[in-house]
């Protein structure tokens, strides 16, 4: 009888015994469940920043690599799988270096509007300029972006007629057109000069004539030009009036 009251008066921490166990072993299995939901997050190799990419800089291949990141499975597919998809696009935002860089945060230069144009590729000291041109007047429509010309010039004194090339190596940076889908011929060219070319240019357009010549590939210009030493920057600009061409082209009007 002693004996079946000692098992009772066990029994309550046998069972509560039991239970710790139970508690026990649902927490272990609560964080193995963790561990492994944890480990289980797929990875992918996509396009990430190398450095902080800016908003209105077209990216360039040095500024971006293909890198292993965890990858959320409720997460939009909107990665990049290679760098020649995001090269030359435009960021929105700033991007920071190891980002990966998704499809939300940048669009190519043709979609960037307002203020999420890409910058003009123009070096520091130079500005850019649109010119008029037409079939015959820029080389029958054969002048595209990255080209290089040279501007020739007619003055009308009088009985007299005269022509020179007042620029060459002139980067055209831009070719407008009047049709939408660019099917039409070209009407402007965006130049690339410094400010004190573009009030000559200016001159020019309103008292005589010009006309474009395209220059061979070969003779192209490699990189960016240095800064001109007699203009600067556009403070250099001074204004152009006819003794100021007459004293920069006497040929003109010899």
């Amino acid at each position: 009888m002693s004996t079946f009251r000692g098992l009772t008066s066990r029994r309550p921490f046998t069972i509560l015994g039991i239970v710790l166990a139970l508690l026990v072993i649902s927490a272990f299995v609560l964080v193995a469940l963790n561990a492994s939901t944890g480990t289980n997050v797929p990875y992918l190799s996509v396009v990430v920043a190398t450095k902080d990419l800016q908003p209105r800089l077209a990216i360039d291949g040095s500024s971006i690599q293909i890198k292993r990141v965890p990858v959320p499975g409720d997460y939009p597919q909107v990665y990049f799988t290679k760098v020649s998809d995001v090269q030359g696009m435009v960021p929105l935002v700033t991007i920071l270096s190891g980002e990966a860089i998704t499809s939300n945060v940048v669009v190519k230069p043709t979609q960037a509007l307002g203020s999420f144009s890409a910058y003009l590729p123009i070096p520091s000291g130079y500005v850019a300029l649109t010119i008029p041109t037409s079939e015959q007047q820029g080389v029958a429509d054969y002048i595209q972006p990255d080209d290089y010309i040279s501007v020739i010039a007619t003055v009308s004194s009088g009985s007299k007629v005269d022509s020179m090339t007042i620029f060459t190596n002139v980067h055209v940076i831009k070719v407008g057109t009047s049709g939408a889908t660019g099917s039409a011929g070209a009407t402007s060219l965006t130049v690339v000069v410094t400010q004190c070319r573009a009030e000559f240019i200016t001159w020019f357009l309103t008292y005589a004539s010009l006309k474009y010549s395209l220059e061979s590939y070969h003779d192209y210009a490699q990189g960016s030009p240095a800064p001109d030493p007699n203009c600067q920057n556009v403070d250099a600009a001074k204004g152009v009036t006819l003794p100021t061409v007459q004293q920069a082209f006497p040929r003109l009007f010899s």
